[in-house]
C-alpha cells in the first residue's frame, strides 16, 4: 500500500505533523483552495468593510462562525467585542433576559442586574446563529434593535442605545418560515440584507486533503501522537465520502482516527452511512451591489412592481418608500419593469 509520502493519485505531498505541512490554516484561519471557497472568500472581504447585516445560510457544519468571525476581524469594528449567541442554546423563556439582559427583581430568580449580548457587543459584532428558531414572540423585539438601535433591559424603562453590527446565520431555509407563518417576513428582510452561501463540504472535495492533513496535525500535537502518513486509500476514502455533516463531521471523525492510530500511519475507523442531504443554497452576487440590487429586483417581482403601501416593496424590506426609492435609482432599478405582463397597457402605473 502506497503512502503519501510515497505518491498518492489524490495528493502526492509528504505529510509530517511536525513539520509546515501543507494545508494548514491560512492567516485567515480558514482552510482550503477552492474556488466556491475562493468565491465565499471575496464576499467576506466585500461586506467587511460595511456595517450591512449580514446573513450566513449554510447546512450544520460548514463552518458559518468561522465566517461570522472571519468578518468580524476584516471590520472597523475588530478592536471591540464579538459576541456569539445561539438561540437554541438557551431556554425560549430566557432569551428575552439574554439578549437584551434584566435588572434585578424583574422576574422570579432576578437576583441581580444582568446584562445582555447587545450591550456586551457594543461597537461590536453580535452573532445570531440558528435565527431560524428564534420565537416568534421574541423577533418583533429583536427588529426594533435593528431599526432602532436602542431597548430596555426587562424590569427597566430606561433606553440603552446600542452600536452593533448583527450577524445572523442559519441551516434553515427562513424564506419557507416565512412562508409558513413561522418567521416573521420585515425581520427575514432586515437580516437578508448581504446574504452568504457556504458550500457544503461535498462540493468542495478538492479542499478535503487540505483540511484532512490540517486536522490530523492539530490533534496529533493535542494527542502527543506522531502521524507520518496517511496511506492513498485512506485519502481517497475521506475524499469520496459525502460528509452529511460537513466540516465538523470530518474533524470528529480524524479525532477517533489520530486516538486509534499506532505505529505512525493513520488508522480510519469505518465512516457512517451518509444521512440525507439538504437542499443546496443558490449562487450569490459577486459585490454588495449586486446582492442589494438582486433582493430588491426580487421583492418588487413579488410586489409586481408597487412600491408605497402596506403590500409594497418597501414595507416588505422594512425601508422608508424615500430611502427605497433612493437606492433603486443609483442601482439603476425601474419599478415599472417588474409589472406582471398580464396587465393591460393602460393599467400599467406604478405606485410610488
Amino acid at each position: 500500500m502506497k503512502t503519501i509520502g510515497e505518491t498518492s493519485p489524490i495528493d502526492g505531498q509528504p505529510f509530517y505533523p511536525g513539520d509546515d505541512a501543507p494545508g494548514g490554516a491560512a492567516p485567515h484561519g480558514i482552510v482550503g483552495e477552492s474556488p466556491t471557497l475562493h468565491r465565499v472568500l471575496r464576499l467576506v472581504e466585500t461586506v467587511a468593510t460595511t456595517d450591512a447585516a449580514v446573513l450566513i445560510r449554510g447546512e450544520t457544519g460548514t463552518g458559518k462562525e468561522l465566517i461570522a468571525g472571519l468578518i468580524h476581524r476584516l471590520s472597523a469594528r475588530r478592536g471591540a467585542p464579538f459576541v456569539k449567541f445561539n438561540c437554541t442554546a438557551i431556554p425560549a423563556g430566557l432569551l428575552e433576559s439574554e439578549l437584551f439582559g434584566h435588572e434585578r427583581g424583574a422576574f422570579t430568580g432576578a437576583i441581580a442586574r444582568r446584562i445582555g449580548r447587545f450591550e456586551f457587543a457594543h461597537n461590536g459584532t453580535l452573532l445570531l446563529d440558528e435565527i431560524g428558531d428564534l420565537p416568534l414572540e421574541l423577533q418583533p423585539k429583536l427588529l426594533r434593535v435593528l431599526e432602532a438601535q436602542e431597548f430596555e433591559r426587562i424590569g427597566s424603562t430606561q433606553t440603552i442605545r446600542s452600536d452593533v453590527r448583527v450577524i445572523a446565520a442559519t441551516n434553515r431555509p427562513l424564506e419557507e418560515l416565512v412562508e409558513a407563518g413561522e418567521f416573521r417576513a420585515d425581520l427575514y428582510y432586515r437580516l437578508d440584507v448581504f446574504p452568504i452561501d457556504l458550500p457544503p463540504l461535498r462540493e468542495r472535495a478538492e479542499d478535503i486533503p487540505l483540511l484532512v492533513r490540517h486536522f490530523v496535525m492539530h490533534h496529533a500535537r493535542k494527542l502527543g501522537r506522531r502521524i507520518d502518513s496517511i496511506s492513498a486509500d485512506v485519502m481517497e476514502t475521506l475524499v469520496r465520502h459525502p460528509w452529511p455533516g460537513n466540516i465538523r463531521e470530518l474533524q470528529h471523525v480524524l479525532h477517533r482516527a489520530v486516538i486509534l492510530s499506532h505505529g505512525g500511519s493513520l488508522q480510519l475507523p469505518p465512516l457512517e452511512a451518509p444521512a440525507k442531504m439538504t437542499r443546496t443554497p443558490a449562487p450569490q452576487a459577486e459585490t454588495f451591489d449586486d446582492a442589494v440590487r438582486e433582493h430588491i429586483v426580487e421583492v418588487l417581482r413579488e410586489t409586481n412592481g408597487v412600491v408605497a403601501g402596506p403590500r409594497g416593496a418597501a414595507a416588505r424590506l422594512g425601508l422608508k418608500r424615500t430611502t427605497l426609492l433612493s437606492k433603486m435609482e443609483k442601482l439603476g432599478i425601474i419599478p415599472a419593469d417588474f409589472v406582471s405582463a398580464l396587465l393591460a397597457p393602460s393599467t400599467r402605473s406604478i405606485a410610488v
